[in-house]
């Protein structure tokens, strides 16, 4: 099974929640480029999530979380 077939039948694993900073600690750790700057806080695009938890182990205040 390819990467994409995965990605298009397995839900995002990550969020990101309110706990944010938006201190942008989790957007050089993402190997696919999936986190950008949303209104609020830093936000997880699910079409390019891999579910790798590269962002979840570079946030320092743990706002990215599985989903």
């Amino acid at each position: 099974m390819t990467i994409q077939i995965l990605m298009e039948v397995l839900p995002m694993a990550y969020k990101i929640t309110s706990a944010c900073l938006s201190c942008g600690a989790c957007i050089d750790e993402c190997p696919t480029e999936a986190i950008s700057q949303g209104d609020a806080t830093y936000v997880i695009d699910e079409d390019k999530c891999i579910d790798c938890g590269a962002c979840a182990g570079a946030c320092p205040v743990g706002a990215c979380e599985e989903a």
